[in-house]
C-alpha cells in the first residue's frame, strides 16, 4: 500500500520476519545494505541473501516505510555507488505499532502459562 493512500501504522502489520529485521536494524541509524545483512546477521544469527533484502528494501521505499539517503561518510572512505536507507517517521510508526502487536501477544502467552517459560 502506498503512502499516499493514507494508511495507518496498523495496514501494515503484521510485518514479516524479514521487514521486522530490516526496519529493527535501521531503527539505530541509517546503513548501506551490507551493513543491513550485517547487523540482522548480528541480530538474529542467521543470514539474510542480497536478493532478499534488496527485494524486501524496494517494498519498504515505494510503502514509505524506509527512504534513500544522499548523506555520505567520508568520500574518499566510501564506494559511490552504495545506497544509504533509513526510516521514515511513518516507518518508525510501523515499527513501533508491530513491537505493541507483538508485547501484546507475549502478555497473552505469559497469561495463558505457555510451558518451558520462566515461572511455570
Amino acid at each position: 500500500m502506498s503512502r499516499t493512500a493514507q494508511a495507518s501504522p496498523e495496514d501494515h502489520l503484521p510485518l514479516s520476519n524479514t521487514v521486522l529485521t530490516i526496519l529493527l536494524a535501521l531503527a539505530d541509524g541509517e546503513k548501506h545494505g551490507y551493513g543491513i545483512m550485517q547487523t540482522v546477521e548480528t541480530m538474529t544469527g542467521s543470514q539474510m541473501g542480497p536478493g532478499t533484502l534488496y527485494g524486501a528494501v524496494k517494498r519498504l521505499l515505494k510503502a514509505g516505510l524506509i527512504e534513500e539517503t544522499d548523506d555520505r561518510p567520508d568520500p574518499a572512505l566510501d564506494d559511490q555507488r552504495r545506497r544509504y536507507y533509513q526510516l521514515t517517521g511513518f516507518g518508525r510508526q510501523v515499527l513501533e505499532a508491530e513491537v505493541h502487536r507483538l508485547e501484546a501477544l507475549i502478555q497473552l502467552a505469559h497469561r495463558k502459562q505457555i510451558p518451558g517459560q520462566a515461572g511455570s
